[in-house]
Order: C-alpha cells, then structure tokens, then sequence
C-alpha cells in the first residue's frame, strides 16, 4: 500500500486507523477506473478513478476527488475506514453530522414559523420608520 502521494505521518496514520479497525489490504479489492467530467486530455488518458470493496463488510467506496491516482487510493482507503468505522462504533461520523446540519438549514420553515418571522421583519421595519425624523414646514416657523 506504500506510495501515496502525501506526507509519512498521514499514511502512518491512516495504516494505525485501519489495523486498529482490523481492515487488511487481502480484504480489500481495488479496481481502477477511468475518471469523468473536468479534466481534458489527462483525465481521459489515465484511470485516476480508484474503487475499493471491502470483502467482509461488502462496503463499496469510489473516490476521483484528486487528479492523481496516488492521492485517489489513499483518500479512498481513508473514506472507506471512516465508513467501516462509523458502522462499528454505531457513532454519527463528522461528514454525516455536517450533511444533517445543511440539511437542517435548508428545510423549508413551517407556515407557523414563517409568519412569526415575518411578524417581527414587520415590527422591526416600524420602529425603524419611528426613528427617522422627517422635518414639515411647519416645524421650522416658530
């Protein structure tokens, strides 16, 4: 598995991650496959997409994230033992948690939660209308 295209300690970790969660290389099948979309002549060339199945868990991971297939394999084996894990632990992992918070932020608001709000737009817009002063002609005739 060595010769990823980043730094010792991120594989060191990811190899520390992956024997704790006793995910083996033997268990894992790797397939290369063409990427698609952007690119140009580099992407149709070479096979940067990388697939893994884990043969236990049957988890299947397709990562073509970066242009390179070095940096590919290891995003997608660290993909893979953060999905593996997160079906140990039973844990909610980070990118779930940040996927609910956007989908939280974009439901729709309930009828009774957007009237509220624009209840208070309209009481905010009066008290500023209250603040200005707008001198009449009459004021100035003292």
């Amino acid at each position: 598995m060595a010769g990823f295209r980043v730094s010792k300690e991120k594989e060191k970790a990811l190899l520390k991650k992956m024997e704790s969660l006793g995910i083996f290389e033997k268990d894992i099948v790797e397939k290369f496959i063409r990427s698609s979309g952007k690119g140009g002549q580099k992407v149709n060339k070479t096979s940067t997409c990388v697939y893994l199945k884990h043969l236990p868990t049957e988890i299947e991971v397709k990562c073509q994230r970066e242009r390179y297939q070095a940096i590919n394999r290891y995003l997608a084996r660290k993909i893979l033992a953060d999905k593996i894990e997160t079906m140990i632990l039973g844990k909610r992992s980070e990118e779930q948690q940040r996927i609910e918070k956007i989908r939280r932020q974009k439901r729709k608001r309930s009828k009774r939660a957007k009237l509220k709000m624009l209840e208070e737009k309209r009481k905010h817009s009066q008290k500023k209308a209250g603040r200005s002063f707008r001198p009449q002609p009459d004021d100035f005739n003292d």
